[in-house]
């Protein structure tokens, strides 16, 4: 049985699922099991939003039960019998907390308007769950659009208190949400004030300014709140938000002078002359990347548009509706943006963890809660170290492949998390065009040009200079440059950034090969190698090698190994080394097993402190059982942390099939030997692999 805790708001609007999803992502950083549960929701029948969000950032297999388990009963239940509601809420969460190490707890969302008696039911429910409440007050007033004072959310939080104190919840602390960002001291001040007047003790409390994006709808909402369908346009991009609606009632000069980033434009569908114009306007540097356009009306195109449309090859989204001019914009003025909203960007989830990390400190909230730190090192565990490692000393990181979507998404949220300083390589006008496009902010990141004529020269010069003894020409060398994996390995070797990642467009030879003729490998080792970091259910392993070397000879398998143990170190995993063959100890002779002897032997002569075992079996260096009977007192079987594997043939087939059917998270791979970090990726790599290899290799050049 774990601990817990009620998020719950005093009004609508608050905001309450971004500080849920913070909440979640802080608890999970450090705490084996983490349940999320919604003591009420809409219906049975259709999936609430903020549940699946929320556990969408848990790891699969180490999160709470699965969404069946994570909520109470209905409105409509409440609405039927309370008490009886009340009572089945309490028996669902006891099952469910059961099997967790805490429960974060999501209150409801008034939806019920003008029923000053949900914040009461709230506090009866936390109440009756044993749960301390963390109250989110709203810093913005909804209605007016403006943010509140300090001294009016002081009142806010004063007509709250006694409803909590009437139900016997015990308030933990207190976030002022969508506070204003130029008062968010002054605000909290006030509150922390009026909350030790009312209550004679204090307790914390966090004010995280108002971010418009947060709540801004998406294109797929407008989409479904005019009743329209896409017609035109890219639909991967119906998922990035509104940040404004131009109503295009005028001339075609007066619109294309309103046109803003991020907006929607809404044009009636007999003004093709206006809709043309504002096609033309995003093939343009010179205007804003608009999100979508709305086209209203029942009016058919003319073939001739139609077909003129059809040639301009149109990304952004074309969505046809029969509303007129004033039904379509008052429903897209009326849609707000939830962050829990199904489709919900990438953007949005980083931006939310990155606020509540600026204002919250995730050790605030585990120490609130009195939480013991588990043993366990789940995959997201892990992840969220290497995030919080990396951004503890931002290192700059290149990625070469600016073309590729997955890189400008990944850069977008390693930037609004802060992760790393980073450069994007292609041209500036066609990076930053498709990341608006994609609805990424890479505002913060540079971009830079590969055929930039100054850095062409000086790359060329460098280049030549190094490969001099290989009859490499000035031409030769400057035409070389102008690759995006030998221009930012220069980058890299002349210091303009700390790491580069690259391969996701790319093969593995394409991406290191610069590495070895330019950056080098490190003194005293012979071989570049690389190791996949294993994120099991409970811990993390490493791999070696899996990626690089066919067939090691022994030397090279023994520089494989110290290789090995220092990336374990470097990454807070105590190396014991494995080195692994079909046979342990001295049970088995043969070409491959004595290779491992022999490699295990250069290891213990050049490295005698370190903990290495071989040949050894993969079951007596992982089952203590095993190893008790195949090598009874060795400090390495049964407990073996790095496993080194005698061939690529063996460590390719052993990492993938660890993958799959154990469900491990694998990380890399992760080049090792080389002077300066440089790191591969699959070319299947999902956004998620492309932001760990960014923060591996800034973790890298923190120690380089």
């Amino acid at each position: 049985m774990g601990t817990s805790i009620y998020i719950t708001s005093s009004e609508g609007h608050s905001g309450k699922s971004a500080v849920a999803l913070g909440v979640v992502n802080a608890l999970s950083r450090s705490i084996g099991r983490v349940g999320v549960f919604r003591p009420i929701v809409q219906s049975a029948e259709v999936r609430d939003d903020i549940l699946e969000l929320l556990l969408s950032q848990l790891d699969p297999q180490n999160r709470g039960p699965e969404y069946e388990s994570g909520f109470g009963v209905t409105y409509d239940d409440v609405h039927a019998d309370p008490d009886e509601a009340l009572s089945r809420i309490v028996t669902r969460y006891r099952a469910l907390e059961r099997r967790c190490d805490t429960v974060v707890i999501v209150g409801s969302d008034f939806t019920d308007v003008g029923n000053p008696a949900e914040l009461g039911f709230n506090a009866r429910v936390a109440a009756n769950l044993g749960a301390p409440v963390l109250l989110v007050l709203t810093g913005l007033d909804a209605d007016k659009g403006q943010p509140r004072t300090p001294e009016q959310l002081a009142q806010a939080l004063e007509v709250t208190l006694p409803e909590l104190d009437a139900a016997h919840a015990t308030l933990l602390a207190i976030t002022i949400n969508r506070a204003d960002e130029n008062a968010t001291d002054e605000v909290r001040r006030a509150v922390a004030e009026r909350a030790l007047r009312e209550l004679g003790h204090k307790v914390p409390v966090w004010a995280i300014p108002e971010t418009p994006l947060l709540m801004a709808p998406s294109l797929s909402q407008l989409l479904d709140a005019v009743g329209g369908e896409l017609v035109y346009g890219d639909r991967e991009l119906l998922g990035r938000e509104v940040l404004g609606i131009v109503l295009a009632g005028m001339s075609m000069q007066n619109v294309l002078e309103r046109l803003k980033e991020g907006a929607v434009v809404v044009i009636a569908a007999d003004r093709t002359e206006v809709l043309l114009a504002v096609l033309l306007a995003q093939r343009a540097e010179t205007f804003p990347s608009l999100t979508g356009i709305v086209v209203n009306g029942p009016f058919e195109f003319p073939p001739a548009i139609e077909r003129l449309i059809n040639g301009l090859n149109v990304e952004v989204p074309i969505i046809r509706t029969n509303f007129g001019t004033y039904d379509t914009a008052q429903r897209i003025m009326q849609t707000r943006g939830r962050l829990a909203a199904a489709g919900i960007s990438r953007r949005k989830i980083d931006l939310a963890l990155a606020k509540f990390e600026q204002h919250i400190p995730a050790i605030e909230v585990v120490a609130l809660l009195n939480v013991k730190q588990s043993l366990v090192v789940t995959p997201l565990m892990f992840e969220n170290t290497l995030l919080d490692r990396a951004r503890s000393d931002r290192k700059h990181i290149v990625l070469p492949e600016g073309s590729d979507d997955r890189i400008l998404v990944a850069a977008g949220s390693l930037l609004a998390r802060e992760v790393a300083e980073i450069t994007i390589l292609g041209e500036e006008s066609e990076v930053r065009g498709r990341a608006s496009a994609l609805g990424v902010d890479i505002s913060a990141a540079h971009v830079l040009s590969t055929s930039n004529p100054d850095y062409v020269a000086r790359f060329a010069d460098e280049y030549a200079r190094l490969r001099s003894h290989k009859g490499v020409t000035i031409e030769a060398a400057t035409e070389r440059v102008r690759d995006v994996s030998y221009f930012g390995t220069l980058m890299v070797h002349l210091g303009l950034a700390d790491g580069m990642v690259s391969g996701a467009a790319h093969t593995t030879a394409h991406t290191i090969r610069p590495g070895f003729e330019i950056v080098k490998t490190k003194a005293g080792v012979s071989v570049v190698s690389s190791v996949f970091l294993m994120a099991l259910a409970d811990r993390v392993l490493v791999y070696g090698d899996c990626a690089v070397n066919p067939d090691p000879t022994a030397e090279q398998l023994a520089d494989i190994a110290i290789s090995s143990a220092e990336t374990a170190s470097q990454f807070d995993i105590a190396p014991r080394v494995a080195m692994l063959s079909y046979s342990t100890g001295e049970s088995g002779s043969g070409a491959d097993v004595d290779k491992v002897r022999t490699a295990t032997g250069i290891v213990r002569e050049r490295m005698p402190e370190l903990l290495v075992e071989g040949p050894i079996q993969y079951d007596a260096a992982t089952d203590a059982a095993v190893a008790s009977k195949k090598m009874p007192g060795s400090q390495v079987a049964g407990r073996a942390t790095v496993f080194i594997f005698p061939d690529l043939n063996t460590g390719n087939n052993t990492y993938k099939a660890v993958q799959r059917s154990a469900g491990a998270v694998a990380i890399g791979p992760i080049l090792q030997g080389l002077n300066k970090p440089i790191n591969d990726l699959s070319r299947g790599a999902l956004v998620s692999d492309i932001i760990n290899t960014v923060a591996i290799t800034a973790i890298q050049a923190q120690g380089s």
